[in-house]
């Protein structure tokens, strides 16, 4: 009578007589009740030990079949695998708790071996919206409402199974991880990949409340949802006239709410936004306009004055109109605004008119490689994936409203667009925007200032600020990120002696908008890049000469639609069948955790021995950590191919470093026979 409650997929638990054990994520109080009312027979729910003590449970055990559990003790568990095998149906929490996150906590692993002792069924059962009820345990942490809409989706049952091999602890370990990733996946198939980026951020508005400030940069000026959606619709209108007929529109513009803008106004009106990636130089972004068909640039007078980019823009502008903001803000008069106060307070109806996508498929942003192995391509990521990646990462890492998230890293790069940006912004979480990375002492000044919570960073950034930081700078972070490059084990270990911090590190590719594996605080494994995101499909192909791991493909939602090259402008080369070749020589355990063996491009053959540069590189690192190396394969007559050492170390001797590298554990293949001192070494815009 109070509750709107949709139920979907039902048909998956229906089969009498059949052993299911039904697990469901703990919302709030309602849960147990809900799942009564709407199974279509009578089952078995366990409770909690502690929670079937409370005076206000009591009259519960007349009316369901309550069996009070310790699901910290897997023996306590053997009445529910008794009612499983007499083919009832049993309704379990595996977190044993109501979240007190809004995400799913730890899984215990009591309920975890039912099934297995059952031999049964797992039915994963995902409840949505009973957490913005007043009986949930988030009050103050996300939006409450009086009778918001809920709905119990039951997902098709999976099999409950363990390698013979594993026993005792082990086994329970791997069981209890299997059910946690039941759990991640029943929230990412239920969650709504297939929208726009302009639809989602509505929705965001429509839970948060239009005033909730989510948006801050240098200016300190904070922007509402309100503010950012009445902003984009200006911005866009104005923009779309000035590139009529265009599809594809280059971005210009450094960390600042009014990129955020920009990147909405084009996509409101119709537009592509192609990020330019300004570390890369004038001659890659101009490939980069080519390979896109990019013919206007839409930057700011202020950042190319700052950035001194005065002949970057000029060789840009040869052939392409240039639009700088501050001319645009200018053009903005009372009408433009009353017009836009108008799509804000209809923006469904506005979005309609306006030519902005429906398709979740269609379009979304174009990001741009490095370009360090050649041309920079175009890579095009839709609706659905962008949306794909920030459910992925939302379903294995916790993040709440209560959260402020610190994003200096750059709009033009995935890791920056999507967990910098589009994830905070999306799950009602603030962002204080930063234009550089690069500022190691004014970083965590303001982390400070901001009270910042989750942090997302590359190596050589997180070492810096190790470096230079005040051990109270990150008095209230609890998430550190680390993605892009390799973690070294000297940051790890500088950010846990310094702030009691421990970064966890993350893998993927632009390619994959970006995220592919995170180590969580849930689960993480020194020495790898975490575990698989649900949704993703892998295979490893071998390489000749490695015997350890293969080339890792990947196939999922957050796969790109393709790629856009300069030599073959705006046509689209998708990915063959979906699958996506990441180039990376990797291994993949049991539990899906990935450890990064080598670069395919980056092992070269000496005397028929497979040779990785990476690992010579970094026992260099270890040798001279001051220092930057660099290793090459050049062609060798006798051998194939030598190796080329290139370094930063003054006057490098090569019997020492030879002695050294010896010392590290290195054949006399993997030292290099030439060396050369630079005073520095050409580095990406990640560092």
């Amino acid at each position: 009578l109070l509750y709107r409650v949709e139920v979907k997929g039902l048909h998956n638990v229906t089969a009498r007589g059949r052993r299911s054990l039904i697990v469901a994520n703990h919302t709030s109080f309602l849960d147990g009740p809900l799942l009564s009312a709407f199974l279509p027979e009578r089952a078995g729910f366990a409770i909690n030990t502690q929670m079937a003590k409370k005076w206000w449970v009591k009259p519960a055990f007349g009316l369901f079949d309550l069996c009070p559990i310790d699901p910290g003790n897997p023996h306590a568990l053997r009445s529910l695998v008794d009612m499983l095998k007499k083919g009832r149906k049993v309704v379990i929490f595996p977190e044993g708790r109501i979240t007190t996150t809004g995400g799913l906590m730890k899984i215990y692993e009591g309920p975890a071996a039912v099934a297995h002792m059952a031999r049964g069924h797992l039915v994963p059962v995902r409840i949505e919206g009973a957490q913005h009820s007043p009986f949930s345990r988030l009050r103050g942490i996300f939006p409450i409402r009086m009778f918001p809409k809920i709905t119990i989706t039951f997902l098709p049952p999976v099999s409950s199974e363990a390698p013979a091999d594993l026993k005792g602890s082990a086994l329970r370990e791997f069981q209890a991880e299997q059910l946690y990733d039941v759990m991640t996946d029943s929230k990412f198939r239920t969650s709504n990949i297939n929208q726009t980026l302009w639809q989602a951020l509505l929705d965001a508005r429509s839970l948060h409340g239009g005033r909730r400030e989510m948006l801050e940069d240098i200016q300190r000026t904070p922007l509402s949802y309100n503010r950012i959606v009445l902003g984009s619709f200006i911005l866009g209108r104005k923009l779309a006239a000035l590139t009529p007929g265009q599809k594809n529109v280059g971005v210009l513009l450094p960390n600042a709410s009014g990129t955020v803008l920009t990147l909405f106004a084009l996509q409101a009106y119709g537009r592509v936004p192609a990020m330019l990636n300004f570390s890369t130089g004038a001659v890659n972004m101009t490939a980069a306009c080519m390979a896109a068909q990019v013919q206007t640039i839409i930057t700011s007078r202020k950042f190319i004055e700052v950035g001194e980019m005065d002949d970057d823009i000029r060789l840009l502008g040869e052939g392409r109109n240039v639009i700088y903001l501050e001319d645009v803000r200018a053009s903005v008069g009372v009408l433009d605004k009353v017009r836009g106060l108008v799509q804000r307070t209809f923006p469904a109806t506005a979005l309609a008119r306006t030519g902005a996508a429906s398709d979740s498929t269609a379009p979304a942003v174009i990001l741009f490689t490095s370009g360090s192995e050649g041309v920079p391509k175009g890579v095009v990521l839709s609706h659905r994936n962008l949306n794909a990646n920030r459910l992925q990462a939302a379903a294995r890492i916790s993040f709440t409203p209560q959260d402020l998230v610190f994003n200096a890293l750059p709009v033009f790069h995935a890791f920056g667009l999507l967990g910098g940006l589009l994830l905070p912004l999306f799950w009602g979480i603030p962002i204080f925007m930063y234009p550089s990375p690069l500022h190691y002492k004014i970083v965590p000044e303001l982390c400070y200032d901001t009270g910042a919570t989750v942090l997302f960073g590359t190596d050589t950034f997180l070492a810096g600020y190790a470096k230079t930081a005040h051990p109270y700078d990150f008095y209230n972070m609890r998430l550190v990120v680390a993605g892009a490059e390799r973690l070294k084990p000297e940051t790890r270990q500088a950010w846990i002696e310094r702030f009691g911090i421990r970064v966890l590190e993350g893998y993927g590719a632009t390619e994959c908008s970006p995220a592919l594996a995170f180590n969580t605080p849930m689960h993480n494994k020194f020495g790898t890049v975490g575990r698989l995101f649900d949704g993703i499909e892998y295979r490893l192909e071998p390489v000749p000469g490695i015997e350890e791991g293969g080339r890792l493909f990947v196939k999922g939602p957050n796969v790109m639609l393709g790629y856009l090259r300069a030599d073959n402008p705006g046509v689209l080369e998708a990915p063959p069948d979906g699958w996506y070749d990441t180039g990376d020589i990797v291994s993949v355990d049991e539990r899906r955790f990935i450890t990064i063996l080598g670069r395919a491009k980056r092992f070269c053959k000496i005397a028929g021995e497979m040779i990785s540069l990476n690992a010579i590189e970094i026992k260099l690192a270890e040798l001279y950590p001051d220092h930057a190396h660099a290793v090459v394969a050049a062609p060798d007559k006798k051998k194939g191919e030598q190796l080329v050492m290139f370094t930063t170390l003054p006057d490098p001797d090569r019997r020492e470093i030879a002695t050294g590298l010896k010392g590290k554990g290195l054949a006399d293949l993997m030292i290099p026979r030439n060396i050369f001192d630079m005073e520095s070494l050409p580095l990406l815009g990640s560092g």
